[in-house]
């Protein structure tokens, strides 16, 4: 057994050209790492010759090391009773944070997903909720997502026999309790310290199908390891430029049981997120990326740090190649017009998600509802309806938008950032709750619609005449205007520090 390093062996490493970092206990050398690290080579050099765990923890997964450093940069366990704690400037806001941690409501007062919104705005520290919460440029695609859904209208049915409502489904091929799925979200651990584990054992619980994303801060086999007895998991994959590592995930994931691969295919290039980008400036949390890194575009935020991996070559051509390394389901995730839904059968995937990212990506993109509207009667007209699955994500708030999801012919919907923010302010219990919720609004909304089963919802039952008219303002959203964030523009200096 080697003696454990000292704190004071690890401090003598504080520079570019000999760069050691201690992560969990365990000391690395990260020299020749720097220039290829996604979030640029300063904020590493920060922490050079100090404890980075704190840093390190919401962002990367905890094999990433392992992963990505050579085991010879692996130095050996460090004796933390010698590393020095630095003093931290205090925070102001974050006794008021406490403080409002400590006044929360209690969980049954969320009566619905936005309740659980509003109260993780209070109480998340504010670059998670501003990496969550963020949407592309002006956000107006971000609201549409949601508002869109206001537009369109039921036409129920009356005297049907529905004492028994039959919610569950088939969602490529496997059967689930009911017709959503939580869709992938990234940097679950900025809101929970337990990170993406919390919606997979809650998923496990309802019967709900989980996607684990490829910028999850849980490695994927700790969330593959997480799920119970035949649970149903989903991979979606960011296509690296180097296609060996894309071809490694794959593989991975099929052998661990994964049973749909949904690519995405509307980020070649990461959105401005201007609500991540200024909550680096404001000198509160983590910074994934340092702000005076000549090789980093300091103005991108979380979101471009963990992300620059991702090929923008990605093209149709691709898809064959991913057919031959993988027999899981193929689904194009982020399709937006007719046109690439009908690509896409050519194509002979199994699936797409219409979606805009969560409005994260190109601003003024149509939402998914809008989308599907026009794809499913086109599919009709060409005898297609049954060659493709359509999924839809983005907004869903109610079990009323789901319902009119699948009147207009989805096999499902993607709901990702409300268990976020019900894990964020509750935990587990939280998205215990949220998904109760919804499955308890969705049998009530099924027999005030006259339907017994999924199979009975069809566009007869839903009035989309309003659907394709763009508005820009939050007045009409009675429910979210709360919890949406209005952009701001930057703060002006006090008198004092001029």
């Amino acid at each position: 057994m080697h003696a454990k390093l000292t704190g004071q062996d690890v401090a003598k490493h504080n520079s570019r050209d000999s760069c050691w970092v201690i992560v969990h206990g365990k000391a690395y050398d990260v020299t020749e790492f720097l220039p290829e690290h996604p979030g640029g080579s300063k904020i590493i050099l920060k922490y050079a010759g100090k404890d980075a765990t704190e840093e390190f923890e919401p962002i990367h997964p905890p094999d990433t090391l392992d992963k990505y450093l050579d085991k010879s940069k692996h130095l050996g366990p460090v004796d933390m009773t010698t590393v020095q704690t630095e003093l931290k400037a205090e925070d102001p806001d974050e006794a008021a944070r406490q403080q409002r941690i400590a006044d929360m409501p209690i969980l049954e007062q969320c009566y619905n997903l936005v309740d659980f919104e509003a109260v993780a705005k209070q109480v998340m520290k504010r670059p998670a909720w501003a990496y969550y919460s963020s949407g592309a440029d002006d956000e107006i695609t971000m609201r549409e997502n949601h508002s869109a859904f206001h537009k369109i209208w039921f036409r129920p049915r009356i005297l049907i026999d529905v004492e028994h409502v039959d919610t569950s489904t088939t969602m490529l091929g496997d059967k689930c309790s009911i017709p959503f799925y939580v869709t992938a979200t990234a940097l679950g651990k900025l809101g929970n310290p337990e990170g993406e584990v919390v919606l997979t054992r809650a998923a496990a619980k309802h019967d709900v199908i989980q996607m684990i994303p490829t910028l999850a801060s849980c490695s994927f086999d700790e969330i593959v390891d997480a799920k119970q007895g035949d649970q149903v998991q989903w991979l979606q994959l960011y296509v690296n430029k180097n296609r060996d590592v894309t071809r490694r995930i794959v593989e991975h994931a099929e052998k661990r049981g994964c049973k749909g691969l949904f690519i995405t295919v509307d980020a070649p290039q990461l959105g401005r997120r201007e609500k991540d980008m200024r909550s680096k400036f404001d000198g509160i949390g983590s910074k994934v990326q340092d702000t005076e890194d000549d090789n980093v575009d300091r103005s991108q935020g979380a979101a471009r740090a963990i992300s620059s991996f991702i090929d923008p070559s990605l093209s149709w051509k691709d898809i064959p190649y991913f057919k031959s390394i993988t027999k899981m389901p193929i689904v194009l995730k982020g399709v937006q017009r007719v046109e690439d839904v009908l690509m896409a059968v050519e194509y002979g995937v199994a699936g797409v998600v219409l979606s805009n990212h969560g409005g994260r990506q190109l601003d003024t993109a149509p939402s998914g509802i809008e989308v599907l509207a026009e794809v499913m009667p086109e599919l009709r007209k060409r005898g297609l309806e049954n060659k493709i699955e359509i999924y839809i994500d983005g907004g869903i708030r109610r079990a009323t938008d789901i319902i009119k999801a699948l009147c207009l012919g989805a096999k499902g919907v993607g709901i990702g950032r409300p268990f976020l923010f019900a894990m964020s302010a509750y935990g587990e219990k939280g998205v215990n709750r949220a998904m109760q919720l919804l499955k308890d609004e969705f049998v009530m909304n099924m027999r005030l619609i006259g339907a017994n089963k999924v199979e009975d919802l069809n566009p007869s039952m839903v009035d989309t005449r309003g659907l394709f008219t763009h508005t820009v303002s939050t007045a009409g959203d009675t429910l979210a205007i709360s919890t949406y964030d209005a952009l701001v523009s930057p703060a002006f200096r006090e008198k004092s520090k001029l």
